[in-house]
């Protein structure tokens, strides 16, 4: 049986993603809000808008050594009312130097968070001897509806960004400081492992390699959906500038579903079989977005990527913590966190550049592409039975970290 202790900490770590969807949300969702305020030009838009992920790969990077001196927990106890504090940033300055400071803040800290949370969520799911990684992520995409919902009532009521960063840190810093105390690190069958390291150089990646190309590829398709869905439903596919909202919606809320009973699919037929049909799934998503002679069947190929993409990005960190077991596990999510970042990079310009050069309906074929590479790299998320020691692990559990 799962102890009290575990039970706490699952609920307090799910709370964490939450607060971290919400507030990411209400960052990106606000962007031409927030170049109004700063008075920043199209121009100049995508050179801060890159800084965000480049600098949260260095935080990312940071957290890798950090973790080494300081438990997980530690690490986001602190950095999320930091994070938290960077948005409210963003929202009461009215100089560019302010908001490029915050934006910094925003990226060095979010990149440690997000590192630290998924390690926190691997230590957790070893603990737990099944899978529960998806749901960590459910809550963050639970997260993200709430924040987007709010930025809408911000908008809808003409609300000033202080005004509405402020109200809503105000009360999601001190719930995720509070829930902070019932972190775990569930390190009890790790601390014989301290001494293991991931090795250095080249061979650290040789193994972490394949799953670092699958979390690309998966953040390529996330931001194609992020970035260019309403561009595609209205330009190429001719709906109503209302419509051409409701494909992202409803990516967000497919990928809820999806996150919220997928725990039950590994279980069943384990990580990489997960992986595998969430592949397919997305892959047909992207090529009815591309074929689709209208906007009612874009809107289902939008449907079908949620339901696929959702489950890759979790499973491809608890297959990092499965591989690498013990200390090595912080090291490798940390370094597997970076590709997340690089997708985000990529993802947008690419799509936008092969729509220009070609057609935006071609350019949907690119991403369509990179997530079936997936299928090639499923192995490395592993079939074996699970052997977490705790005693609790049901028969049929796969072995997902």
């Amino acid at each position: 049986m799962i102890d009290a202790e575990l039970r706490r900490a699952r609920g307090a770590l799910g709370v964490s993603f939450f607060v971290q969807g919400a507030v990411f949300a209400l960052l990106v969702t606000r962007i031409p809000a927030i170049q109004d305020q700063y008075g920043i030009g199209d121009a100049a838009l995508p050179v801060f808008l890159a800084a965000v992920p480049i600098l949260a790969g260095v935080g990312s990077v940071a957290a890798e050594h950090l973790v080494k001196r300081v438990p997980p927990s530690a690490v986001l106890r602190w950095v999320q009312p930091l994070v938290c504090l960077a948005l409210v940033g963003v929202g009461v300055g009215d100089d560019v130097w302010h908001v490029a400071v915050a934006l910094a803040a925003f990226g060095l800290t979010v990149g440690a968070l997000d590192a630290s949370m998924n390690m926190l969520g691997v230590s957790l799911q070893r603990a737990y001897g099944r899978s529960i990684m998806l749901g960590f992520h459910a809550a963050y995409s639970l997260g993200g509806i709430a924040g987007a919902s709010l930025a809408w009532a911000g908008a809808h009521w003409d609300i000033s960004l202080a005004v509405l960063y402020g109200s809503v840190v105000a009360v999601l810093a001190p719930v995720a400081l509070y829930m902070s105390r019932y972190y775990v690190d569930a390190r009890r069958e790790e601390e014989a492992g301290k001494a293991d390291a991931l090795p250095a150089g080249p061979r650290a990646y040789r193994a972490l390699l394949p799953l670092c190309m699958v979390m690309a590829f998966a953040y390529i398709g996330d931001a194609t959906v992020s970035n260019w869905s309403a561009k595609y439903l209205e330009d190429v596919l001719h709906s109503s500038e209302e419509l051409a909202t409701v494909p992202y919606n409803i990516y967000m809320v497919t990928t809820l579903i999806g996150r919220a009973v997928g725990d039950r699919g590994v279980a069943r037929w384990g990580g990489a079989a997960v992986v595998r049909a969430g592949s397919v799934l997305a892959a047909a998503g992207f090529a009815v977005v591309a074929v689709a002679p209208g906007a009612w069947a874009g809107m289902a190929g939008f449907t079908l990527l949620g339901f696929g993409l959702c489950v890759i990005v979790p499973q491809t960190f608890a297959a990092a913590g499965r591989l690498f077991p013990g200390a090595a596990s912080d090291t490798a999510i940390a370094r597997l966190n970076i590709f997340n970042y690089v997708g985000f990079l990529v993802g947008a310009p690419l799509v936008g550049a092969i729509g220009e050069a070609w057609s935006y309906r071609g350019a949907m074929l690119v991403p369509m592409a990179l997530v079936l590479a997936t299928l090639l790299y499923a192995r490395s998320y592993g079939t074996a039975p699970a052997r977490y020691g705790g005693g609790h692990d049901r028969a049929r559990a796969a072995d997902v970290g």
